[in-house]
């Protein structure tokens, strides 16, 4: 299992968890008994979408589509498309019905250079790994809560966003992944999960504070922007949809299936 590196100080002495990327994944998922993976434009919002659908959904750990396509047909899975392709891809807007339906497979093998990096990496740890979005954060949060019911005991909760890379490969941190951490961590307090790190907290307060403003956040944010000058705005409209869905897409074995809280 990953551990911090040495003489690095973490948030371990928390329940609730809050940091960005691969590198803090690997500062605060050890000793957590379940990570959450948010990266809300587009890879967790796809999930939630997908597997709410019917699809079981791998995350890929690399942006190699050669070796991901040819993983996919090794294991009777399908490699989704990319972004604004036709059929079915890691854009929101292709989770249709009739998408899923032409998808000819079970199983969609993800790329996106964040989000499912980020999932792969998570599934080292051994715990279950749960995707969650604006849309779906309320029954993400009572899952967790179930989890630690069923396992009788208090479980730490490491919330990862993903965030977006600049073009030098430096992380970027996203008002959007940085909204639905909070959303997420505001609904586990309200639930009584709230013995949080205060990167947690603060992450909580901003989306409390902001909450109103949510959809014209997301659409002004860079990461619209950058949607939006190649014509998939209406991805961002999707993923700004506060929690709408029941669907939770929990990870195990490195496949992530639907839970349904209603």
């Amino acid at each position: 299992m990953p551990q911090p590196q040495p003489g690095e100080t973490t948030q371990q002495s928390y329940e609730v968890r809050f940091d960005w990327g691969a590198e803090g994944l690997r500062s605060v998922a050890p000793g957590a008994g379940l990570i959450v993976v948010i990266d809300t434009i587009s890879f967790t919002t796809t999930i939630e979408l997908a597997t709410g659908l019917g699809l079981e959904v791998e995350p890929f750990p690399t942006t190699d589509r050669a070796a991901a396509a040819a993983y996919a047909a090794s294991t009777g899975a399908k490699l989704a498309g990319r972004r604004g392709e036709p059929g079915l891809s890691l854009s929101p807007t292709s989770m249709t019905a009739e998408n899923v339906a032409a998808f000819g497979a079970e199983r969609a093998v993800v790329i996106s250079l964040n989000g499912s990096r980020v999932s792969a990496a998570a599934a080292e740890f051994g715990v279950p790994v749960v995707a969650a979005n604006l849309r779906n954060f309320s029954a993400v949060a009572r899952w967790v809560r179930g989890h630690q019911q069923r396992l009788g005991r208090r479980a730490n909760v490491a919330v990862i966003a993903a965030g977006e890379r600049r073009g030098d490969g430096t992380l970027r941190p996203a008002v959007e992944d940085q909204l639905a951490a909070g959303a997420l961590i505001g609904a586990l307090s309200d639930l009584g999960i709230d013995a949080c790190s205060p990167e947690a907290a603060v992450a909580a307060a901003g989306f409390d504070a902001m909450r109103r403003a949510i959809g014209h956040l997301l659409t002004a944010s860079v990461s619209a922007r950058e949607l939006d000058e190649v014509g998939q705005l209406n991805d961002v409209r999707i993923a700004a949809r506060l929690d709408v869905s029941t669907v939770v897409p929990v990870m195990t074995a490195g496949v992530f299936r639907a839970e349904n809280m209603e």
